[in-house]
């Protein structure tokens, strides 16, 4: 199961995320969401456990912890929505009557 985990402090890494949830049961894998241009944390990262009933426990206890000074959310991860391409050749495009 995919376990959503935001409102995390900036100094949170990959390893303390997995930490966090270790003993819950089995981390498949944790990452921290990082700024594309910066390179620091978004405050929010994913956690993928093997067993769902482990994750389940976790989600329950974690939600609404106290982390490193800030309160998290932890809920079940909504999968991704799919986004329309963007095309930016459009002639109907939002630079058309820009001059």
């Amino acid at each position: 199961m995919n376990i959503y985990v935001s409102n995390l402090s900036f100094n949170v890494q990959d390893e303390d995320l997995r930490e966090f949830f270790a003993p819950y049961g089995e981390v498949t894998s944790a990452k921290i969401i990082n700024d594309r241009e910066t390179g620091r944390s978004r405050g929010f990262g994913f956690v993928e456990m093997s067993d769902d009933t482990a994750s389940k426990k976790a989600i329950a206890e974690l939600n609404e912890a106290n982390v490193d000074g800030r309160t998290i959310k932890v809920m079940e991860a909504k999968p991704k929505e799919e986004r329309p391409a963007r095309n930016f050749n459009n002639s109907d495009s939002y630079n058309k009557n820009r001059y």
